[in-house]
């Protein structure tokens, strides 16, 4: 996780605010062809940030109480009004995370809206919709697991179960949107 960290998702800073920087020269030249040009770039990069920016604050040491889900009693409470159980999500949510193709993320999300969990998948470094907030992601991209389980992707996604920070998850669920975001902007 180390490198994933430090080269994986600095790499889409980096080049993010490269983005931005050529954003903001196209915006003041009024260079719409550049501008257009610019937007794939951003929203790659941009969600590459956001996506990895979640993805640390939902993990947490295999020895931390954090990664168990009594740390989460009202998330755990709307998962078994939803799967019947946190054993039950997780069956659900390993299969949605093998049937990714390419690369991508899974994703626990509560509906804005309606309240309640759902799993949702999002391609390549797509963020969650807007109207959703994130309670925790798995990053499916290879770099996320090769290093370690090699091309065992199943085993990845049995194993990362154990370090799943729940204490976090908990506060993303009660709280909203805003509050899910505010490690992006701890990180500005």
């Amino acid at each position: 996780m180390e490198l994933h960290h430090s080269k994986h998702h600095q790499t889409y800073i980096t080049n993010l605010n490269a983005a931005l920087k050529s954003q903001v020269q196209a915006l003041k030249n009024n260079d719409i062809p550049t501008q257009i040009a610019n937007q794939q770039a951003i929203t790659f990069n941009g969600g590459g940030h956001i996506n990895h920016s979640l993805f640390w604050k939902n993990l947490a040491p295999p020895s931390s109480s954090d990664v168990k889900p009594s740390a989460a009693p009202k998330l755990s409470a709307a998962i078994a009004e939803q799967w019947g159980s946190t054993d039950s999500l997780k069956q659900v949510f390993n299969k949605k995370l093998l049937g990714i193709q390419g690369s991508g993320w899974g994703w626990l999300i509560k509906d804005n809206e309606t309240q309640r969990v759902a799993i949702i998948t999002t391609k390549d470094q797509d963020p969650v919709p807007a109207t959703t907030t994130p309670i925790f992601g798995v990053d499916m991209w290879e770099h996320a697991y090769y290093l370690q389980y090699l091309n065992g992707k199943a085993a990845y996604v049995e194993n990362i179960w154990n370090v799943i920070n729940w204490k976090t998850a908990e506060e993303r669920f009660n709280g909203g949107r805003d509050d899910a975001f505010k490690v992006l902007k701890a990180s500005i």
